[in-house]
């Protein structure tokens, strides 16, 4: 299973749906949203399509009914304050980023339209913000995913080459965000989208989740 086993100096991992489970705080926020606007929310099946398209910025005023904007201020201000109360660290993460850490630098990167220490708190209260050197936001970045400015933040802090970093992620964003500044991807199954749909983007490893990541790290 570890035939190719990649050298790297430095690993940048997404939050939601890689290192967090927000699959609850995503359920919450919709039906918050949905209530505040007086109607009745989709069946639960179609909830996790709002952050989905919201992800990669497609419409979704067909599950809104055409209020978006006053769904997305409510939705939004929902999640990021159910974040720290609803979301729930992946399986077996903490081990897996002590792992890492012994392996290479690691940074965060989030499209949590949130100030770095919102997250960094949120780390805190997993216990796992001392393994990451550096976390990047939506804030800090004039371009979010799939544009690779993030990645190229997290290099110039970290003092690293982008060919000896990695990026993990469970969106077709993060494989193209890796692509396009000229990292390796890997793409995890444990948040939003399917196997097929990572596929497609042709990252260089696809995983289950993220905790199987450190047995193809020297």
């Amino acid at each position: 299973m570890n035939q190719n086993r990649w050298k790297a100096k430095g690993v940048f991992l997404d939050l939601d749906g890689t290192v967090v489970d927000s699959t609850e705080a995503y359920f919450e926020a919709a039906k918050i949203a949905f209530q505040a606007m007086g109607k009745k929310p989709p069946e639960t099946r179609f909830l996790l399509e709002i952050p989905r398209r919201i992800e990669q910025r497609l419409k979704i005023d067909d599950l809104t009914h055409g209020d978006t904007k006053e769904f997305m201020q409510v939705y939004l201000k929902a999640y990021y304050s159910l974040t720290e109360a609803k979301t729930k660290l992946i399986p077996n993460v903490t081990a897996t980023l002590d792992a890492l850490s012994r392996k290479a630098k690691l940074a965060l990167i989030t499209m949590r339209h949130v100030p770095n220490q919102v997250i960094v708190k949120e780390l805190d209260y997993f216990g796992i913000s001392k393994y990451f050197t550096h976390v990047v936001t939506a804030l800090d970045t004039s371009k979010p995913k799939p544009s690779p400015e993030a990645l190229i933040r997290c290099i110039e802090a970290l003092d690293l080459e982008m060919c000896d970093c990695i990026i993990a992620g469970d969106s077709v964003n993060d494989v193209r965000a890796g692509k396009a500044a000229g990292a390796r991807t890997v793409a995890v199954l444990s948040g939003l989208f399917q196997r097929e749909e990572l596929a497609r983007e042709c990252p260089d490893l696809i995983l289950p989740d993220v905790s199987i990541l450190p047995e193809f790290i020297e």
